[in-house]
């Protein structure tokens, strides 16, 4: 049996898990694809959520991960992104899948890369690294967050330029987006930063604070993070989260959550 074959072998709902059909698949290159998926009727979650996919693995049990979710609440599909991984026991064949074939998706959606889980601000800044994007892409598309915040800086540190997935879309501004093309063109910002290869923009994410760039126009406001006014969500590498965690908390930044929403998030599924 190929691994294509024995990825997408015939699968069955259970209490926990649908059988989904895959929709489209966009490889961004070597190491990075995106993929959508049907969504149930039932199916409800938070622009930021996370939920669990996955294939048949090992004696007939299911073979799960973790995905943020990057599609927005009100989307009609479920959009992934994932870095493929040649021996990941999930990755290495969830990469193969094509149109057409099915996979399974977890019925309960959660996590804390959700605007409820923040305070009231006026700057919303977005910094993730790698497949971390996802959720601020859910986010992004999503009419409420301009709502609640005058301006989102979304931030994306990657290795190599062809890592910056969705790029074109981030610097249209989402144009096109039929229901928040018009907020966005105003509110949201992308500062894309590489830092393997050479780009306007090449530097981790902590240097960009240190030395203002993270803060440069079209951004509005001080040159500098403010409790008052400024809230801020993280996902990506564990590096990264930890050390702008300190810096942050140093700031007198607190951390939110679902019951005691605050001034910046982390996703603790994928940090442990």
């Amino acid at each position: 049996m190929s691994d294509r074959i024995a990825a997408t072998a015939k699968l069955a709902p259970s209490a926990s898990l649908t059988v989904e059909e895959v929709l489209r698949v966009r490889h961004w290159n070597e190491h990075l694809f995106s993929f959508s998926i049907t969504r149930p009727p039932s199916f409800r979650f938070r622009s930021g959520e996370f939920v669990m996919i996955g294939l048949p693995g090992g004696e007939g049990r299911p073979l799960l991960r973790a995905y943020s979710i990057a599609s927005p609440a009100y989307a009609d599909e479920l959009e992934f992104l994932s870095i493929k991984v040649p021996d990941g026991p999930l990755t290495s064949r969830l990469q193969k899948v094509q149109r057409g074939d099915h996979i399974y998706l977890g019925r309960k959606p959660t996590g804390t890369l959700v605007a409820d889980a923040l305070l009231p601000g006026k700057r919303l800044f977005l910094l993730s690294t790698g497949t971390g994007l996802a959720p601020f892409l859910s986010l992004a598309r999503d009419p409420d967050i301009y709502d609640r915040f005058s301006q989102i800086q979304i931030v994306h540190c990657v290795r190599q330029v062809s890592d910056l997935a969705y790029r074109d879309e981030l610097e249209a501004q989402l144009a096109g987006d039929p229901l928040v093309q018009d907020q966005a063109l105003l509110q949201l910002h992308y500062l894309p930063t590489v830092t393997r290869e050479t780009f306007r923009n090449q530097a981790r994410i902590g240097a960009l604070i240190d030395d203002g760039r993270l803060f440069a126009y079209p951004l509005a406001g001080p040159a500098a993070f403010d409790p008052a006014t400024d809230r801020i969500m993280m996902c990506g590498s564990m590096a990264m989260i930890r050390d702008l965690q300190e810096r942050f908390e140093a700031m007198g930044f607190k951390e939110g959550s679902n019951a005691a929403p605050g001034d910046f998030v982390i996703e603790r599924a994928f940090v442990g």
